[in-house]
């Protein structure tokens, strides 16, 4: 049974199970951004299951309770889409019995600013030469579309979404560093796909400057007393809609549709989407 309502202007779909709004933040202290992909409506009636895909930040932290509370998600597949360094700089700690899957979206890239986190963060000087003078939000656009059309990315979402055909790599939790970038272009795709409308697409895709950008508060505060300008991070702490906006624009330049960069970029044929949307959709 599905049942079909509006918040804020925002329809939503629950099913009989579940009870709250899509998009929630699942309250795991050291995951940061951690959320289902499930409950979006889709624009044939349908909408998204719960309870199969979630998506968040590193898992470097999970410990004790939180492994436990992590483990209680029943996630059998943890795809970590970060390069080398950042892998090493802070390596996800992979529950029992979880398979751990890595797939570099930015291997071809790894000067790309979406991959450069750990280092801003931790370097201001490397933050104003890097993101001043307005710089931060042409080089987060300019990463988005090497989402989209870089040989290395197009490896890695053709593994990834090929891998969510199989019952047996489900539940899955896939993550970036912070979980907004390449996480954020990996659910805008496949939501895309399935059919959820363009406008809570961009609302799933925004919902990180809610459940994101206070936890990283401390950052902020840290990045300050070193002698930065705490202004130089909000583009890259958070996600803007012209971020996702420029990633469909490179799609629709190179692929046409949806459709086109799931079929002509990823390998993914038509049979192979609609058992996407099976698998996926009520």
């Amino acid at each position: 049974m599905i049942i079909t309502h509006s918040i804020g202007g925002i329809a939503i779909i629950n099913q009989t199970q579940r009870n709250e709004k899509p998009g929630q933040n699942i309250k795991i202290a050291s995951v940061l951004n951690l959320r289902d992909l499930g409950g979006w409506p889709t624009q044939n009636g349908s909408g998204v299951r719960y309870g199969l895909l979630y998506r968040s930040a590193q898992l470097d932290k999970l410990d004790g309770q939180d492994a436990d509370a992590f483990g209680a998600l029943g996630i059998r597949s943890i795809y970590d889409m970060r390069t080398e360094p950042e892998r090493s700089a802070k390596p996800d700690r992979v529950p029992p019995g979880a398979e751990y899957i890595v797939i570099d979206v930015l291997r071809d890239a790894p000067s790309a600013a979406p991959a450069q986190l750990i280092k801003v963060l931790a370097d201001p000087k490397a933050a104003a030469d890097m993101l001043g003078r307005g710089k931060a939000v042409t080089l987060f656009k300019e990463g988005y579309r090497q989402f989209v059309t870089s040989p290395s990315a197009l490896s890695a979402y053709r593994h990834f979404f090929l891998d969510l055909l199989s019952e047996a790599h489900r539940p899955a939790l896939f993550h970036c560093t912070t979980g907004k970038d390449r996480t954020g272009w990996a659910a805008a795709a496949l939501l895309t796909l399935l059919g959820v409308s363009d406008e809570m697409v961009m609302h799933e895709f925004l919902l990180t400057n809610e459940l994101l950008v206070p936890a990283l508060q401390p950052v902020l505060d840290r990045f300050q007393s070193q002698g930065g300008d705490p202004e130089l991070l909000l583009p890259i702490i958070g996600v803007q809609e012209e971020y996702l906006e420029a990633a469909f624009d490179e799609m629709c330049k190179h692929f046409g549709t949806i459709e086109g960069y799931f079929a002509e970029g990823l390998g993914i044929d038509a049979e192979n989407q609609l058992a996407l949307r099976t698998a996926f959709c009520i």
